[in-house]
């Protein structure tokens, strides 16, 4: 816990009341005059003026200025009336005691100011010290909080106890909307609106006053965003003047508390993020990989199942070809959970590994519908490929599944034996490429979402599928330097159009013309 400030050496200036001030310094005097009136007949007057002063430094030190003006005064009455001839009265017998007298209350006056004052800068100077003090207490403190309501409660604390004001702070939530994490909710609809317009305007403090106090909003600058705002409310607006580097102070303590422990919470999420998903991948890779075997085995016994004489035709022969229709589905979806791991793991290790070389991309639509054969019965592919369309640089093999995966996506959301649209064009050093179907389009609120992992588009779909197709598409897209999206065009269906950056292909050198 903070310590609060100790009192300060004046003790009878701040504890004692105006009254017993006054009446202590009176009696000061007249304990002075007591003390030096058996020494008269020998004491010089000038030696008595002394101790009057002296006594005069001693009430300015203990009991403030207001006491010390009225020792200085009673000071030169009590000499006037003890020391100067004739004594016992207050007439003045020789003119130049008046000069002493004068002389006397102008050194009085001067040492108590001097001396209180210095007194005032001995007090500004311990407080500030131990202010300081409890303002490192307090940096230690905040650098070892490990939630944000620590964090407050440690800023709150030293607040109440060093300069007894209020907190209230605002924090942006990640619509980066303030809301009010601590202090009264009552009557701070206004500075809330302030607090809202400082996160929004200059880098700079707000004072204002009202019928609760004077209050100092400090935004919460961190290195890469507004951590907040903090308001402190006191009774009186010299204390917001006096304490303002210290309040500064605590809000920059405050900001890189709350500033360290967001990135502690950003690294932590980073690192299970990253965790879950090497687990994923390795789960992922071991059932694919332990699957796959008798996956392929049933395709090859479903095949030959399907051949034999007695099952060639009637019930035994369709059902012979349904097992393998879905054993090869189910292949296809394991070999999408082994490809998707393989890649992911690949890509965390640094980038996905690509061997590129300048191909016609129309070559690479053609390998991807030749390798889907079958799949693609009863649904013609219309390919619409400008003459002129140059090199691109890929990797063949890669993007023949970015093709594939995004013609059996087509396939399986459009009507039956409804015909999918293949358009390709360069355009502004880029190679634009649509896959179009005539279904009935993506979820609007689901366009950038379908591309996630085990993400599909219409999550309670009849339509069989993982939500791997478009993820692993999007992974080989982002790794050749393009990007990928969903559209839903104005005349329907569903288009995924990607582009890929072109480049400058290398200069193909005609053939010499051979002569007979």
């Amino acid at each position: 816990m903070l310590n609060p400030i100790s009192p300060t050496p004046a003790v009878s200036a701040h504890t004692l009341g105006p009254a017993l001030r006054y009446v202590l310094a009176a009696l000061a005097c007249g304990l002075t005059t007591v003390l030096t009136m058996p020494l008269h007949d020998w004491l010089e007057p000038v030696n008595a003026v002394m101790l009057f002063l002296l006594t005069v430094v001693m009430t300015a030190t203990w009991l403030g200025r207001g006491p010390a003006v009225m020792a200085s005064f009673l000071s030169v009455g009590l000499f006037d009336f003890f020391y100067v001839p004739p004594r016992f009265s207050f007439a003045v017998s020789d003119i130049q005691y008046l000069l002493t007298f004068m002389v006397m209350l102008t050194v009085a006056l001067l040492i108590g100011h001097l001396t209180n004052a210095m007194r005032q800068r001995a007090e500004e100077a311990q407080q500030a010290a131990q202010r300081s003090e409890a303002l490192h207490q307090l940096a230690r403190q905040l650098a070892g909080a490990l939630t944000v309501d620590q964090v407050i409660a440690d800023v709150e604390t030293f607040l109440t106890q060093q300069l007894q004001a209020k907190l209230r702070l605002w924090l942006p939530d990640e619509h980066e909307q303030l809301h009010l994490a601590c202090g009264h909710t009552s009557q701070v609809s206004y500075l809330l609106r302030l607090a809202d317009s400082i996160t929004r305007g200059p880098e700079r403090a707000h004072r204002m006053a009202d019928e609760n106090g004077h209050h100092l909003l400090l935004p919460l600058i961190g290195s890469t965003r507004r951590r907040g705002v903090m308001a402190v409310t006191v009774d009186s607006g010299t204390a917001l003047t006096q304490h303002a580097g210290l309040l500064e102070g605590l809000a920059s303590l405050a900001t890189t508390a709350l500033e360290r422990l967001h990135f502690v919470d950003v690294a932590y999420r980073s690192e299970l993020a990253v965790h879950n998903e090497r687990l994923r991948n390795s789960i992922l890779s071991a059932l694919s990989h332990d699957i796959r075997t008798p996956l392929t085995s049933l395709v090859g016994m479903a095949e030959t199942l399907a051949m034999q004489p007695e099952t060639r035709t009637g019930v035994a022969h369709d059902l012979a070809e349904d097992l393998r229709d879905q054993a090869l589905r189910l292949h296809r979806m394991v070999n999408n959970l082994l490809d998707m791991a393989r890649l992911q793991s690949r890509q965390q290790q640094g980038g996905l590994p690509l061997k590129r070389e300048w191909q016609p991309i129309e070559e690479v639509i053609g390998a991807s519908i030749q390798l889907l054969g079958s799949a693609l019965a009863g649904h013609p592919i219309r390919t619409h490929l400008p003459a002129d369309l140059p090199l691109v640089q890929l990797d063949a093999v890669l993007m023949e599944r970015v093709f594939g995966n995004l013609l059996e996506n087509a396939i399986k959301y459009a009507p039956a034996h409804a015909a999918i649209d293949i358009h390709v064009q360069s355009q502004d050093d880029l190679l634009h490429v649509y896959v179009h179907n005539e279904g009935d389009g993506f979820p609007p609120d689901r366009l950038t979402s379908v591309f996630e992992l085990f993400e599909r588009g219409h999550p309670e779909s009849a339509v069989p599928g993982m939500g791997l197709g478009l993820a692993i598409a999007r992974l080989i897209v982002d790794a050749h330097g393009g990007q990928i999206e969903a559209i839903n065009p104005p005349e329907g269906g569903a288009t995924v159009h990607f582009h890929l950056p072109l480049g400058t292909p290398p200069e193909i050198e005609p053939e010499a013309e051979v002569r007979a």
